[in-house]
């Protein structure tokens, strides 16, 4: 692996992620505050990363696989740590999540196979809304935190902003991977295929 600067920003990145989950998991307003601060420096090292890289035209095939890995770690992690304190659904979350580790299989076998797969428009307005809805949990959270009666009182409802920006997120995640599936179906059969003989091989 080189360490480039976007690779560096993507190691940082992952190594944000679980100091992120410690400080938000305290539950205390101070915990939550620095964790917020911890997720927007994590979230810009993404995006200077991701420019960086076609500005400079410093692309790895490592950093091809890891950045995005990496953006799905964070992401699902606050996601997750989010429905385990119960402020959205368990349910939407799992959706995502599942659709985040097929996706990563999916690509890793095409990065193997040589056939790196482009991202989709649909994903892209996924990821986007995401982080949307993340920013605006955090937001909520440190509001409740200190000029309400704490993080610990908030329910997502359906029809509340986050709710249904949430709503929206769970829409495209299942869009996505109806359009992933539809459009690598070829390369999906070869790589269940050679997983199913695999066993068999010397």
């Amino acid at each position: 692996m080189k360490l480039t600067v976007p690779n560096q920003l993507t190691i940082l990145r992952i190594a944000l992620t679980p100091v992120f989950l410690y400080y938000f998991l305290q539950g205390t307003p101070r915990g939550q505050l620095i964790s917020t601060v911890i997720f927007a420096i994590a979230s810009l090292t993404d995006w200077y990363d991701g420019w960086y890289a076609r500005r400079f035209g410093v692309i790895t095939q490592w950093g091809q696989f890891m950045d995005p890995l990496a953006d799905k770690l964070l992401v699902s992690s606050a996601l997750v740590v989010f429905a385990t304190m119960h402020y959205i659904k368990g349910w939407m979350v799992a959706i995502i999540v599942f659709r985040d580790v097929m996706v990563t299989i999916i690509r890793s076998y095409a990065l193997w196979r040589g056939k790196p797969i482009v991202t989709h428009i649909v994903a892209k307005w996924k990821t986007f809304l995401q982080m949307v809805t993340i920013a605006m949990i955090l937001i909520y959270v440190n509001y409740l935190n200190y000029y309400g009666a704490g993080s610990h009182t908030y329910r997502m409802r359906y029809t509340d902003p986050i709710g249904i920006s949430m709503s929206l997120v769970t829409f495209l995640t299942i869009l996505s991977a109806i359009i992933y599936v539809r459009e690598n179906s070829r390369l999906i059969l070869q790589m269940l295929k050679e997983a199913l003989l695999f066993p068999f091989r010397d």
